[in-house]
């Protein structure tokens, strides 16, 4: 555990993104594997029934903005509100919830669109208008908890892979919401 710690220390942004994008795709394995999140046939599914292209760009999505976006937004946040009192930590939970939460959920859903593609003529943000405010409501009260025990407890050289390990829950709903296709959640 000394060496895992030791890396976090000495290489901060890479074991955070790394760290994060893993947990990440991890999700979408999760949701595929209990949920039975198996959307479509695809080639690149196997005899389990794990879509292996979903689950990339899952990951591609994780780390091309959702590990860089944390990574930078909670030091961010470290520097605009410093500290572990009950103040900052209730000031962070504030701000992330009202500017990171509906940014990321956003990104979730037309990155996934974007990198799979599926039809010219399909709108890039169905999923997004029929999905996102199920998933601000639910994430606001999950985030805030969440957060608060991250801001309060542990160190920000940590935070980007704490928020992915608890990214990893919220992820896994958030692919399972995905796959309801064609229905208003409201």
């Amino acid at each position: 555990m000394n060496r895992v710690w030791a890396a976090f220390k000495a290489h901060p942004y890479i074991s955070n993104v790394l760290g994060y994008t893993t947990l990440f795709a991890s999700a979408d394995l999760i949701q595929q594997s209990v949920l039975g999140g198996k959307r479509t046939s695809s080639s690149s599914e196997d005899s389990a029934g794990i879509d292996w292209g979903q689950t990339a760009r899952v990951a591609t999505v994780g780390l091309c903005f959702h590990a860089n976006f944390n990574y930078h937004w909670l030091r961010g946040l470290e520097r605009m509100l410093p500290g572990g009192g009950v103040k900052a930590v209730t000031g962070k939970v504030v701000v992330d919830q009202l500017i990171a939460a509906p940014l990321t959920i956003s990104a979730f859903y037309i990155g996934e669109f974007v990198s799979e593609r599926i039809q010219k003529k399909d709108d890039p943000l169905e999923d997004w208008r029929q999905k996102f405010w199920t998933s601000y409501k639910t994430g606001v009260i999950y985030w805030s908890t969440m957060q608060a025990v991250n801001f309060a407890f542990v160190p920000p050289v940590a935070r980007t892979a704490f928020v992915g390990g608890i990214a990893l829950t919220f992820t896994i709903f958030l692919c399972h919401l995905r796959q309801q296709r064609g229905n208003k959640l409201e």
